[in-house]
């Protein structure tokens, strides 16, 4: 299930820099991640139009997805604003189950994953199907999304009744979500792939060390209107 792990890793350090740094507003510290403006979640809480468009730039090729409100209006607005704050640029697509779905979601600066991974939205209800190519948040339990999303590859209405609600559809560039880079097979406890815990805790350098092969995601932009 497209879900978070568990997390035994506790961030204590990273937590401790945030509350001694005084946040991204102090501009002193030597960190230049501590000023990242992401770590303000309470920021990013804009209202999405009814309906656009988000072009994934991938080491994979190009992913347009179109987004509607009207299927899931608190994960399309939590999408539309991490988004445009640049939350997907430069990170990978660092879980793919084959046959199954791909998922990302993680920024490579520590700090903003251990703020935002308590940042939960309420549950959205089911309207639509999570067909092939649809796009929705992973969660590990009622009212638990933050960032992570995942595209399915293939007919997955069994996640339907879990609450798992689609807030988009892939519409173009199918074939490089099917090329994702899906070798190194899921994280633990299920496989040898990518630990979500340390990707979380050290960002690219963890992953691209261990996991050179991983799909980047090098920009996730707003299409303009047409």
């Amino acid at each position: 299930m497209p879900g978070r792990t568990v997390r035994p890793l506790v961030l204590l350090a990273l937590t401790l820099a945030l509350g001694c740094s005084g946040g991204a507003d102090t501009a002193e510290t030597g960190d230049p991640r501590l000023r990242d403006p992401l770590l303000r979640p309470e920021r990013f809480t804009e209202t999405a139009p009814e309906r656009f468009r988000v072009r994934l730039e991938t080491s994979a090729g190009d992913v347009v997805i179109d987004v509607r409100r009207a299927w899931a209006p608190l994960g399309a607005d939590r999408f539309y604003n991490l988004v445009k704050g640049g939350f997907y640029d430069d990170t990978r697509v660092y879980r793919v189950v084959a046959g199954f779905m791909a998922q990302f979601g993680l920024n490579d600066n520590p700090y903003v994953n251990q703020v935002w991974k308590s940042e939960y939205l309420v549950d959205d209800p089911v309207v639509e199907t999570n067909a092939r190519g649809r796009v929705a948040f992973a969660k590990g339990g009622v009212h638990t999304r933050t960032t992570e999303v995942f595209i399915s590859f293939k007919d997955n209405a069994a996640l339907d009744a879990n609450g798992f609600a689609p807030f988009g559809q892939v519409i173009e560039g199918m074939d490089a979500v099917d090329a994702f880079h899906a070798a190194y097979g899921d994280g633990p406890p299920r496989g040898d792939g990518p630990y979500q815990a340390m990707a979380s805790a050290r960002g690219n350098e963890y992953l691209d060390a261990d996991f050179p092969e991983l799909t980047k995601i090098v920009r996730a932009t707003i299409e303009p209107e047409s």
